[in-house]
């Protein structure tokens, strides 16, 4: 990239929900100069962003690429995409591919694939449990020697208390933490949707609440008595989000993350056993929707992760209890929590760029990218008066499962910058 200026741009950071205008200079892939005005020099790229934001790129922590294993669904290659493709340049992984990632050999697989096909930093988490069977560990001094940082059965949770235990003692020694996916298994049943009105209406047995809370306090309960590190995964309902702030009272180490589907969406939503309102933990209530938001708001959820999860079309065609759960958030998270609440004044840039960008950094040891003097240019530019329609030829996942499928939105990405390559340059 040669050398680009970026007039009028109303520069957005984790600070405050002032927006501040602001000309930006960017050179060999840093930002050499920020100010109210910016003398254009001979061979320089000019962008005037007036009315636009500027700020920090996002940073998602819990995405499933699929591979290897599912390639159908998405790949490493097109799951970096679609990240850029929604402002975000930097992803962890999840370790529930086929074969699972539990071993030094799986990471660096891992990681030679990022080598050969990603334009941005990836990082894999890795599993507890061999093959995430919940029986026996799995090699993590192979893993946290080659960098791994989490690790976490996600997709599941581990059964065997005590081998959780056995692992949250030997491992929080280390530079890691662990991440939980939540839900007693004899009480979640079929997981298809929450237990409730809907489920009833519906003919299907559904997942209670409970099963996820129950395991929200044991997770923690456990980790606070052997002194780990503990993240709580896509937190779905009120009890497990007020279980979560009790224990940060009470000073266990503790974070959590909430997902935009579930701000956004409820059972009802499902309407007619639409498959792509179907995840684990499943959408529960509007009254769950507002105390989630309202935890975002007040710090509860330190982060928001997507929870990005592909499927093909033929899977999510199935009927409700057969299709699988999870649905894609790479490309609309930025767009869809600007729509929704942003827009309408619910919370602001800052809370954003504080939640999606820096602290999901600070959570994997990563320093932020703040728009700074002397920093690296890691940012996008959205233009709060575009539109988005979210088509099957915007969208650069393999896989569509997404209720905003052929919807458009307010707000547009027009530009993603990291260090000195346009990643993405619709301005």
């Amino acid at each position: 990239m040669s050398s680009l200026l970026i007039q009028n741009a109303r520069v957005a950071s984790e600070d405050s929900d002032d927006l501040i205008l602001s000309d930006v200079l960017v050179e060999k892939g840093h930002i050499t100069c920020i100010k109210p005005s910016i003398e254009i020099a001979d061979g320089v790229r000019v962008i005037d962003a007036a009315s636009r934001i500027l700020m920090p790129a996002m940073f998602d922590t819990h995405i499933h690429m699929r591979e290897p294993g599912q390639e159908a669904k998405e790949t490493i290659k097109s799951g970096t995409e679609a990240a850029i493709n929604g402002g975000v340049t930097g992803v962890v992984l999840m370790p529930n591919t086929m074969p699972a990632i539990d071993s030094a050999a799986m990471v660096r697989t891992i990681y030679d694939i990022v080598e050969r096909d990603s334009r941005i930093p990836v990082h894999t988490s890795g599993c507890i449990t061999k093959g995430r069977e919940g029986s026996q560990l799995a090699g993590i001094d192979g893993m946290l020697s080659l960098g791994v940082k989490m690790l976490t059965d996600d997709g599941d949770a581990v059964p065997n208390i005590s081998l959780l235990k056995h692992a949250m003692e030997y491992a929080s020694e280390f530079d890691c933490f662990f991440a939980s996916h939540c839900e007693v298994l004899d009480l979640s049943g079929p997981r298809a949707l929450n237990e409730g009105v809907v489920s009833h209406r519906l003919g299907i047995a559904g997942t209670p609440a409970c099963s996820e809370e129950i395991c929200i306090d044991r997770d923690i309960r456990l980790a606070h008595a052997t002194g780990a590190r503990l993240h709580i995964q896509h937190v779905s309902s009120r009890i497990g989000m007020e279980t979560i702030r009790w224990w940060k009272e009470m000073g266990a180490q503790v974070t959590a993350e909430v997902s935009p589907h579930h701000l956004l969406f409820n059972e009802e939503d499902i309407g007619d056993y639409d498959t792509h309102y179907k995840m684990n933990p499943p959408l529960r209530t509007a009254a769950d929707n507002a105390a989630l938001l309202e935890g975002l708001k007040d710090g509860v959820f330190d982060i928001i992760a997507t929870d990005h999860a592909p499927h093909t079309p033929f899977e999510k065609s199935q009927d409700f209890v057969t299709a699988p759960n999870g649905i894609t958030g790479l490309e609309t998270a930025v767009i869809s929590l600007y729509h929704h609440y942003i827009r309408k004044g619910e919370f602001g840039w800052g809370l954003l760029v504080k939640r999606y960008s820096a602290e999901p950094r600070r959570m994997m040891g990563l320093n932020p990218v703040p728009l700074v003097d002397g920093g690296k240019a890691d940012f996008l530019l959205f233009n709060p008066d575009g539109q988005t329609t979210f088509s099957a030829d915007y969208m650069q996942s393999k896989s569509h499962n997404t209720p905003f499928l052929d919807k458009t939105l307010h707000g547009s990405i027009d530009l993603v910058v990291l260090g000195d390559e346009v990643l993405l340059d619709r301005a």
